[in-house]
């Protein structure tokens, strides 16, 4: 084999090698494209009390607590947007932030270790809590969101929501996958 032809080869590999990385990289940004997408439909059909606004055009908050999957796909996909006269502020937080002082919080999968004590500290405070860690509703975060079958589903826990004070639209909720958990802790679908 010549030098030209072994040249000519490790290009092509290394080709394939950045195609294939492109290929995921694109695969992930149109995933989370549309989870953020998700998020801005969230807001709008999830209803907060009066008083977890300090105005009638005070932003919501979107606080992402541990790593950003989103990257900058969040911040296009929600400039410029409102939702009843309430414009949008994403927020990355560290895990020692005041987490109550969102509207939604995005719990990023590195907090999976402390997913219970994200969701301790919103407990009973008007925050809509959603993660992609698995189990997340089941442990009384409010939304979780998966990939099946390369399609977005999610859960939502609705005695959490109702325990945060936050109203979902049925709307909502006929394409979700519902998740109670009764008094005596078992979880019923």
């Amino acid at each position: 084999m010549t030098v030209r032809r072994l040249i000519i080869l490790m290009l092509m590999m290394m080709l394939g090698q950045a195609s294939r990385a492109w290929s995921q990289d694109a695969e992930a940004s149109s995933e989370y494209l549309i989870k953020a997408g998700y998020i801005y439909n969230f807001a709008k059909l999830v209803e907060w009390p009066t008083t977890a606004f300090a105005q009638s055009d005070s932003p919501i908050v979107i606080g992402i607590v541990g790593t950003d999957p989103f990257g900058p796909i969040i911040d296009k996909v929600l400039e410029g947007k409102k939702v009843n006269g309430h414009p949008f502020v994403i927020k990355r937080l560290k895990p020692t932030a005041d987490l109550k002082e969102c509207h939604i919080l995005f719990i990023g999968s590195s907090m999976e270790s402390h997913i219970g004590d994200a969701i301790r500290l919103t407990r009973g405070t008007p925050v809509l809590t959603i993660s992609e860690i698995p189990g997340f509703a089941d442990h009384g975060g409010i939304i979780h969101l998966s990939l099946e079958q390369n399609k977005v589903r999610f859960e939502v826990n609705v005695d959490a929501a109702k325990e945060a004070d936050l109203n979902i639209s049925s709307r909502l909720l006929v394409l979700a996958k519902v998740i109670q958990q009764p008094s005596d802790g078992r979880k019923t679908e």
